[in-house]
């Protein structure tokens, strides 16, 4: 079996020659360059053409949020893994969407860090549990937001919150003293927004999502 090509990038000396010591005891595992700047780690990625990258994210010049961008235009099938100090927002989700693989600290162990190595070129992304808690946080987020009664009015929600109670149109109707062809307007919309058929879904769509309670 081959051994897998790594590609070390980060503006440290230090780091660098720590993390190739470390990973020059690793069977399996082969650091064929080290690059000093996102520029030199995509000068060496065309040469090298790595399996695996180590990126550093805060670099002088291009950052690694950005090389990881180009690295995957130029490697698409390179995996690239970021050994950083940081895990604030900004940093993470950019290098993700960037095309970033696996998300790691530079206070993980070495073990990890070949591991993670290992992982990657079996398609396997391993992620710092704090960073998956904040992916996962965000995820949810975004799910909540994207929520079809989100789009609803705020007499709509009203009236939805009385179907979900079991009322009719005209007890409806008469609760926030409103016509009935208003309020058969209304339901309507409820149903087309919520993509639900009846009255019945709307009042499951309404308890399921916690719609039906007075403060909502």
């Amino acid at each position: 079996m081959n051994s897998i090509k790594v590609l070390l990038v980060d503006d440290h000396e230090m780091v660098r020659i720590g993390l190739a010591a470390v990973l020059g005891t690793e069977d399996g595992i082969e650091v064929v360059g080290e690059a000093g700047s996102g520029k030199e780690g995509l000068l060496l990625a065309e040469k090298y053409h790595p399996d695996v990258v180590l990126m550093d994210l805060v670099m002088e010049g291009m950052d690694g949020i950005e090389t990881t961008r180009h690295m995957m235009q130029l490697l698409p099938e390179c995996k690239v893994i970021v050994l950083t100090s940081y895990i604030d927002d900004e940093k993470i989700y950019p290098v993700i969407e960037a095309g970033a693989f696996s998300y790691l600290l530079k206070t993980s162990r070495a073990s990890e860090i070949a591991q993670a190595i290992r992982s990657a070129v079996n398609n396997q992304p391993v992620l710092e549990s704090q960073v998956a808690s904040k992916i996962m946080n965000r995820f949810r987020t975004s799910k909540q937001e994207s929520l079809p009664h989100h789009d609803l009015t705020e007499r709509e929600m009203e009236v939805l919150k009385l179907i979900a109670r079991g009322m009719s149109n005209q007890e409806v109707a008469d609760e926030l003293f409103i016509g009935i062809k208003t309020v058969k307007f209304h339901v309507t919309n409820i149903l087309a927004k919520l993509d639900v058929e009846d009255r019945t879904q709307a009042a499951i769509y309404a308890f399921k999502h916690g719609l039906a309670e007075d403060d909502v």
